[in-house]
Formats: structure tokens, C-alpha cells, sequence
């Protein structure tokens, strides 16, 4: 695992207009965050299942690090509980700090490429692999720089997402 992402070093801050949970002196809550990346070059998308927060929202599969958890550790964990996959090599590639009104989070990206097992939807959620420009909506607000990002490294133009504030 490399041990440098590339950090963002801009604040999203997601539906600026609410009130936030705790205040400003709220703690992190760090995420480990799988972008799953099959052969023919797509992506892993899943819904947020129901009774959570933005519920129904499109987001990549992944979930909080629990005490003495590595990143990695996290992910593996997470993607076997919600999704029945057994991942390989885990590569962190980014960091985003996103604002929620619920939660501040640093999202910590991984790009996996390999793994075993079949999809299943442990939760209740459903799944799309998808290419750029993705079909599903809506997604995440922690999930547009990845698209973003996702669209530079295959030479896209930015892809216009919009900026929550």
C-alpha cells in the first residue's frame, strides 16, 4: 500500500446550508474507500441503503475505520461485510475532507483491482459498474471529486460536477 496519497487539499463542504452535528470542533471520522476497477475499465458504484444517511444516494463501497484499523485493514473488512468480496492489493491513491452536516469525514481512497468472490448486497443496496459519465444518480457529494479525478486520468474535460456548498 503506498503510504503518500495525493490529498485534496480543499474542504468539500456537502449542503452548506444545514446546520452541522456537533459543531466545528467535531472529530474526524476517517473512511476507507474501495474504487473497484474491473477489466473493461469500470467502476463499482453502490446505493446507500435504507435507514442510513443520503439514503439511496450512489457512492463508492467502503466504511469507517475502526480503532487500531489501517486503511487498508478497513477496506478489506468492509468490502467483505457489505459486499462478499476477498480484495487483493490496495492501493491509496487520495484524501478528501468532506463537511456533512451529520459527520466531518476524510474519505481515503484505494483503488483495487483485484478480488474473489461474487457481488452480494449484504445490505440491502444495489450496485452498477459504470463508466464516465456514470447513469446513476444521484451520487454522494464525497464521490464527485472522484469522478473528477477519474476523468482526468482518462483524459476527459473536468466533467462539470457541481460544487456542494
Amino acid at each position: 500500500m503506498t503510504d503518500s496519497p495525493a490529498a485534496d487539499s480543499a474542504l468539500l463542504v456537502a449542503d452548506g446550508h444545514l446546520q452541522r452535528q456537533g459543531g466545528q470542533d467535531r472529530p474526524t471520522m476517517d473512511v476507507a474507500v474501495g474504487i473497484l476497477i474491473n477489466a473493461k475499465a469500470q467502476f463499482l458504484l453502490t446505493s446507500r441503503p435504507a435507514g442510513k444517511v443520503y439514503e439511496g444516494y450512489w457512492e463508492f463501497p467502503g466504511g469507517k475505520l475502526e480503532a487500531g484499523e489501517t486503511v487498508a485493514q478497513a477496506l478489506s473488512r468492509e468490502l467483505h461485510e457489505e459486499l462478499g468480496l476477498h480484495i487483493g492489493d490496495v492501493q491509496l491513491w487520495r484524501q478528501q475532507m468532506v463537511d456533512y452536516p451529520h459527520a466531518l469525514v476524510r474519505l481515503n481512497f484505494c483503488k483495487v483491482t483485484s478480488w474473489q468472490g461474487e457481488l452480494e448486497m449484504r445490505e440491502g443496496q444495489k450496485f452498477a459498474w459504470q463508466c464516465l459519465p456514470v447513469e446513476v444518480m444521484p451520487v454522494l457529494p464525497g464521490t464527485l471529486p472522484v469522478l473528477d479525478w477519474l476523468a482526468q486520468e482518462q483524459g476527459y474535460c473536468n466533467l462539470g460536477s457541481p460544487k456542494f456548498s
